[in-house]
C-alpha cells in the first residue's frame, strides 16, 4: 500500500458503485494517500465498508436532481474549507450529466468533462464507426435501427441486410441504462430475423426511443478481444496508452462483454489507431476502446469507445502506470506528463484461477500459466477492512455459479 504524498492538497469525489470506482479510489490512495468520497444511490459491495472510501448514500430512487444536489452540498463544503476537489465518474449516464452540467459544477470542482458535441460523437456507436471509416480504422459492418418514431402505430423495424447471427446493442449506452424490462441484456446475440424483431418489440415496449445498432458477428471466443485505455491531456497530448488481451469476459445478461481476466501486453498498432482517433475528434480525458481480432482476415476491428476510464481500469495501475497520476498531473498540478506506454505484462483477474483455467486452452492457457506465475492482480484485493476480505471471497465464489448458469463452456463466438 505504497503512498507518495501523506497529506495531499486536493480531494477526490467519485460517482458510481462498481469495481471501476473502487479501482480509481485505490489508485488515488496508492499514489497520493487520498481517501475518496463516493456519492451513490446504492452502497454496493465493491465500495462498501472500505477505509479508503467515504460513502454518501443518496437513496436508490434518486435521479439526476438528487445527485446534483448532493454534489453541490459536498462542493460547497470543500470550497469553504479551501480545498480543491477533483470530480470523476465511470458510467455513461454520469459522463453525460457531467458534460451537461460542467460549467455549473466548476463553481466547486475540477471537472474533466467531455465537451457535449465530442461526447455525442464518441459515445454513439454509429458516429464512432463513421469516424473510424474516415481514419481507415477497421470496424464491423454496422447498420442502424432508429426508434424515434416507435410511438406511431404503424412503426415497424427495418429489414437487416446482414447474415445472421448478428449482434444488436444500443447506439448510446446512456439512453438504455435506465430501462427496465424482462429479458434485458447489455448486448444481444441474435440468431434469426424473427428473434431480432422480438427484441426490438421488447425495447420499444420499454419506452426506448433512441437508436440500436446491428453489427455483423465477428467470430472468435473471448480471447480474441482486446482492451485499450488512454488518457488525453488538456493540451491535446495522449500521455497514457495501455492495451490488454482479454482471457475471459463476464457473461451474465447485464454485464456481458465486461472483461473478467486480462493480460496487459503492448499492441502498438492499436495504440497508434486509438491515439489517432482521439486527436482527430479533439477528445480530452480517459477513454476505453473495445477491439476484436477477426480470425477471417487477421484484422483488429474496433467496436466502440467508452468516454470514461472503464470498469476494469485497475489493470493499467497494476501494470505500473497509476491512472490517478495522469489526471492529477494534468488538471490539478497543471503540468505536462511524458507519454507512458504500458509494456509490463501482468494478469488482471476478478475470477478464481481454477475457474479461469477451465475456459482456456492452447496459446491462451500457456499465456495464463506464464503470466500468472508472476502473480494475479485483483482490484478489490487490497489491505482494507476484514469485511472486504470476506466480500472478495464471496464475490469470487459467486462467479462459479454465474458461469455455470450463463456460460457453462466456451463457445466459438464468445456468446
Amino acid at each position: 500500500m505504497a503512498t507518495v504524498n501523506p497529506d495531499p492538497d486536493f480531494d477526490v469525489v467519485l460517482l458510481g458503485t462498481d469495481i471501476g470506482i473502487y479501482g480509481l479510489a485505490r489508485a488515488f490512495h496508492e499514489r497520493y494517500g487520498i481517501v475518496s468520497t463516493v456519492i451513490s444511490r446504492v452502497i454496493a459491495g465493491p465500495i462498501k465498508n472500505s477505509r479508503i472510501i467515504d460513502t454518501i448514500d443518496i437513496g436508490e430512487d434518486s435521479g439526476r436532481p438528487e445527485t446534483l444536489a448532493a454534489l453541490e452540498r459536498e462542493g460547497r463544503k470543500r470550497k469553504a474549507a479551501g480545498r480543491t476537489t477533483l470530480l470523476l465518474s465511470n458510467a455513461d449516464t454520469f459522463s453525460r450529466m457531467l458534460s451537461d452540467q460542467a460549467e455549473w459544477l466548476r463553481q466547486w470542482y475540477v471537472v474533466p468533462a467531455v465537451d457535449g458535441s465530442v461526447l455525442d460523437m464518441v459515445a454513439d456507436k454509429v458516429e464512432f464507426a463513421r469516424v473510424c471509416e474516415e481514419l481507415d480504422i477497421p470496424t464491423p459492418r454496422t447498420l442502424l435501427q432508429d426508434f424515434s418514431r416507435a410511438d406511431e402505430a404503424d412503426w415497424t423495424p427495418d429489414e437487416v441486410d446482414l447474415d445472421f447471427p448478428v449482434v444488436a446493442k444500443p447506439a448510446v449506452g446512456a439512453a438504455y441504462e435506465g430501462l427496465k424490462f424482462e429479458g434485458k441484456q447489455k448486448i444481444y446475440k441474435v440468431d434469426t430475423p424473427e428473434r431480432l424483431r422480438e427484441i426490438f418489440g421488447l425495447v420499444r415496449g420499454a419506452g426506448f426511443r433512441d437508436r440500436f445498432v446491428v453489427q455483423e458477428l465477428i467470430p472468435g471466443d473471448d480471447t480474441a478481444m482486446r482492451s485499450i485505455t488512454a488518457y488525453m491531456d488538456s493540451s491535446g497530448e495522449v500521455t497514457l496508452l495501455a492495451t490488454a488481451q482479454v482471457l475471459l469476459q463476464e457473461h451474465q445478461p447485464l454485464a456481458i462483454g465486461n472483461p473478467a481476466a486480462m493480460v496487459t501486453t503492448p499492441f502498438p498498432e492499436l495504440m497508434d489507431q486509438a491515439e489517432r482517433f482521439l486527436k482527430h475528434v479533439g477528445y480530452h480525458g480517459f477513454a476505453n476502446f473495445d477491439v476484436k481480432l477477426d480470425p477471417r482476415d487477421g484484422v483488429m476491428k474496433f467496436f466502440e469507445m467508452n468516454p470514461r476510464i472503464g470498469r476494469n481500469n485497475y489493470y493499467v495501475t497494476a501494470a505500473g502506470a497509476n491512472v490517478a497520476e495522469f489526471i492529477t498531473t494534468d488538471l490539478i498540478e497543471k503540468q505536462p506528463h511524458d507519454q507512458v506506454v504500458v509494456r509490463n505484462e501482468i494478469l488482471y483477474s476478478v475470477l478464481p484461477q481454477p475457474l479461469l483455467r477451465r475456459y482456456l486452452s492452447g496459446e491462451a492457457r500457456a499465456l495464463h500459466k506464464r503470466i500468472s506465475a508472476k502473480g494475479v492482480h485483483h482490484p478489490l484485493v487490497y489491505p482494507d477492512s476484514l469485511w472486504r476480505k470476506a466480500y472478495v471471497v464471496a464475490a469470487k465464489a459467486n462467479f462459479v455459479k454465474k458461469y455455470a448458469t450463463y456460460y457453462p463452456k466456451p463457445t466459438d463466438s464468445g456468446f
